[in-house]
């Protein structure tokens, strides 16, 4: 499932008005005016849903201009159009570029986190790596997002508490999709709690996942709970609700005295971040 429509369209609009609206102030100016060109080419393209226009825009501007300013941003900006593309390599490598240019950029952070952890299979060797990993990537995304200060003045103080809010939900999702391919139902269930209750706009697979979890962990009234709040939203996708109506029909059953599926990680509804 994708991330909500708010969601995407607030971090497009703070990452186009760091670039375009903060010339002369705290954030980045382009030094000349082939370079405010190079970067309103990125802009336009993504502004027309153009992966491939970003991707050759910003490669464009990144080959002129190899001290922009703008460097991190518009690596991210690649990284979200290989993600559109459906090139994890690629997403990946991207987004691993914007976080080496800017420690503090957020967005290259928690994809980091979402890719690896999206990308993590029960028997990897190197599963704990991956998931320590994963767990690094989440937690910079908390702090760095915690200490950013409001790119532009034109989004209100609500719009940007929001969007802080949402984007610590989502690390603190990537935190309990970790804990899940752990088996660490316990952690799972708090991170995901987080999730839930932080976000100002919290995603139907949020809950899907904490059902899982509580079903797995024994706590079965929880886990119906949860799935029954998913199933009766009208709003959330079919293929959401599916997911819900089988983690309550596992619970129940199991709360009945049948089987538990306590043995296997409960199912992933896969977010990709955008």
């Amino acid at each position: 499932m994708k991330r909500s429509i708010r969601t995407v369209v607030m971090g497009a609009a703070i990452g186009a008005t760091a670039l375009m609206a903060q010339q002369g102030k705290k954030g980045p100016a382009p030094k000349s005016q082939n370079e405010l060109k190079a970067v309103q080419a990125v802009f336009t393209a993504s502004q027309q849903n153009n992966p491939d226009g970003v991707i050759t825009a910003a490669e464009d501007l990144l080959s002129k201009f190899k001290d922009t300013e703008f460097k991190d941003t518009v690596l991210m900006m690649e990284a979200q159009s290989y993600q559109q593309k459906g090139d994890k390599d690629k997403e990946q490598i991207y987004a691993e570029r914007a976080l080496a240019a800017n420690p503090n950029n957020f967005q290259a952070a928690l994809m980091l986190a979402d890719v690896t952890v999206q990308g993590t299979r029960e028997h990897d060797l190197d599963l704990n790596d991956k998931l320590a990993k994963a767990d690094k990537y989440a937690n910079q995304a908390i702090t760095s997002v915690t200490a950013a200060e409001k790119p532009n003045p034109q989004l209100t103080d609500q719009q940007w508490a929001d969007f802080k809010k949402d984007t610590i939900a989502q690390a603190h999702d990537a935190l309990g999709m970790s804990a899940i391919d752990r088996k660490d139902w316990d952690k799972a269930i708090s991170e995901l709690k987080m999730a839930t209750e932080g976000a100002a706009h919290p995603e139907p697979a949020y809950l899907v996942r904490l059902a899982s979890a509580y079903q797995s962990a024994g706590k079965y009234d929880e886990a119906i709970a949860q799935a029954e709040k998913v199933m009766n939203d009208s709003q959330v996708p079919q293929q959401i609700r599916s997911v819900a109506q089988s983690v309550r029909a596992s619970a129940v059953m199991a709360k009945n005295g049948g089987k538990p599926a306590t043995q296997n990680a409960p199912p992933q509804v896969e977010i990709n971040r955008q």
